[in-house]
């Protein structure tokens, strides 16, 4: 039990020395990347730089502790970071204190509803988060996201925005204020970082750039000539703080906090499973990765530390830097805090252009093309949803984005289940193979005194109406002649009370005009539905079979079943008292 909610006594019972280096490696790497990384977000969150750091100490260690995942590198992250401002921006707050307290009390009350989920088992609620909706609302995020640090390239004082019109409107409204000086650093920045990368993967492009940067403007003083820079940032770790903010604004934050919350457990959850595809040696668990979430962000939120979660580049560079544990997390979090203590002065002269730039290269990345291009090619209905999303979320805004593209993707499963597909089948000849006469017109024998037909989907209020009208329409094209109807059920997994209402009503009719209807593959749970719903009595349990083609042999020539014929479509139930 204690392994179950602490992974780490699983790890570090089974730890190995070869894992050391790795380790120590992975943990130096992310850590020298989180100081210029996260005081990055920490301005997309519209929060002082230095809590970025802060959201990069506790809540590696809390997750290194309980996480599952060994490689999953836990932090601030741009797109929860853009959430937390589109957020917070919509209310009306007072100031920068308020806005922090704000900012602070959002991961504790987003980590309370993690740990929730994770308590409660709710971890497939990722599920609804199809991969359409994920990908037009990331990819208009980051242009958001992107767009919005023009302001630091331009070194502009501009409104932000969560919606793309009134953030490029501010901006354009405001290019007559922009700063030469500022936007050379940033085109350079821009540059340099995309260069090193060509040059060598394993450079830490933003930590040199930040030093250069640093050293540019001590050295020059171009920061008199309008040059924003970082300025002081507070020394020494983050205190102990209980969040606290007006309790008539928290029944304004849960729904930011929600979604918020869902989002950084699919960027998670994502990202740790498809690292988990390398390593055999553990097991990532859902809903024990929303308790270490939640508690992350709940203790860390004590420490003044903002909303946080996975992040793909850091966790990716933790993977290949070797880190084979959460020690490489440990150390990371190590790496950050001595930085908080002791070389927070050096970010004084900081620009605010190289932030922005690190900003804007990192999430322009995010923006998928290929994707949309596959969809409209073979799925169309899911190339809308993606568009629908992608567009809500550029001009209405994040959280609409994500909540009414998940919608969109209800509605279009409802739409798909409502309206499934129907198949009439014939035998392929020479076989005991029965097949969709539409994709095999010229090897199906059809019997006109026979009408089989399979439904793909499960039966209930939704397309009970649909099933009697496809069925009725089957049988009066089939005419006088058809004698027997044999459901294909192998695709029918649930029958609701609705639609089994509808069937007797159908089943009885179709009877009375002299029709046996025959039911075939019937699983498990559907057949103890149709047992316990009273349609067996209509239907008759001789009439129940294994597979389609014993259905079509007993209408060509009835006979007796064998035991086994028998035995094998009872309900649950009846077989256990049999035995």
């Amino acid at each position: 039990m204690l392994e179950k909610y602490f992974p780490i006594f699983s790890w570090l019972r089974n730890y190995k020395k070869s894992y050391i280096s790795g380790d120590i490696s992975a943990g130096i790497t992310v850590g020298v990347m989180l100081i210029p990384q996260g005081m990055a977000y920490a301005m997309i969150a519209g929060l002082p730089p230095v809590f970025g750091l802060y959201a990069s100490l506790i809540p590696q260690v809390i997750y290194a502790i309980m996480g599952t995942s060994r490689q999953l590198a836990i932090g601030p992250v741009a797109m929860d970071s853009l959430l937390v401002a589109s957020g917070l921006g919509a209310l009306a707050l007072s100031g920068i204190e308020e806005y922090i307290a704000m900012a602070v009390f959002l991961s504790l009350l987003m980590g309370s509803i993690q740990l929730l989920l994770g308590m409660l088992r709710m971890g497939f609620l990722v599920n609804f988060l199809s991969k359409p909706v994920i990908s037009g609302f990331t990819s208009a995020a980051a242009i958001i996201i992107g767009i919005s640090q023009l302001k630091h390239i331009l070194g502009l004082t501009i409104i932000n925005s969560s919606q793309i019109h009134i953030l490029l409107q501010n901006i354009f409204e405001s290019l007559n204020q922009t700063n030469a000086y500022t936007l050379g650093i940033g085109i350079t920045a821009i540059v340099l970082l995309k260069g090193l990368k060509k040059i060598n993967k394993k450079i830490p492009a933003a930590l040199v750039l930040v030093v250069l940067g640093i050293f540019v403007i001590y050295f020059t003083e171009l920061d008199n000539f309008g040059i924003k820079i970082v300025g002081a940032v507070p020394e020494g770790l983050p205190d102990f703080v209980l969040p606290s903010v007006d309790p008539s604004k928290i029944t304004e934050l849960i729904p930011i906090a929600l979604t918020i919350a869902l989002i950084a457990f699919m960027e998670a959850i994502s990202v740790a499973k498809a690292v988990e595809e390398k390593h055999k040696s553990y097991e990532v668990d859902p809903n024990q990765e929303l308790i270490a979430l939640g508690t992350s962000n709940i203790i860390g939120s004590l420490f003044q530390s903002y909303p946080t979660t996975g992040g793909f580049s850091r966790t990716a560079v933790n993977d290949q830097a070797g880190a084979k544990t959460g020690l490489a997390s440990i150390i990371s979090a190590l790496i950050v805090g001595l930085t908080l203590v002791f070389l927070t002065p050096f970010f004084y002269y900081l620009p605010n252009a190289i932030l922005g730039a690190m900003i804007m290269v990192a999430v322009f990345g995010l923006i998928d093309f290929r994707y949309p291009l596959q969809l409209i090619k073979n799925r169309k209905d899911e190339f809308l949803l993606l568009i629908i999303t992608f567009l809500i979320t550029l001009f209405i805004g994040i959280k609409e984005g994500i909540l009414l593209g998940v919608l969109s993707s209800l509605l279009l499963l409802v739409y798909r289940t409502s309206l499934p597909h129907i198949a009439i089948l014939g035998r392929i000849k020479n076989s005991h193979y029965f097949k969709n006469t539409k994709r095999f017109p010229l090897h199906t024998q059809v019997d006109d005194t026979i009408l089989i037909i399979r439904f793909d989907a499960p039966l209930f209020f939704g397309n009970k109406d649909f099933f009697k009208k496809e069925l009725c329409k089957n049988i009066q094209q089939k005419g006088a002649a058809l004698k027997t109807i044999i459901l294909n059920a192998e695709s029918i997994n649930y029958i609701d009370s609705s639609a089994a209402h509808t069937l007797k009503q159908l089943l009885t009719d179709i009877k009375n005009k002299n029709i046996q209807v025959l039911l075939a593959g019937a699983i498990g749970p559907t057949r103890d539905i149709i047992y316990y719903s009273g349609l067996v009595d209509i239907i008759e349990k001789k009439h129940l079979f294994v597979t389609t083609e014993e259905a079509y042999n007993y209408s060509c020539l009835p006979k007796n079943k064998t035991v086994t014929q028998k035995l094998v479509t009872l309900p649950k139930q009846t077989y256990l008292k049999n035995q």
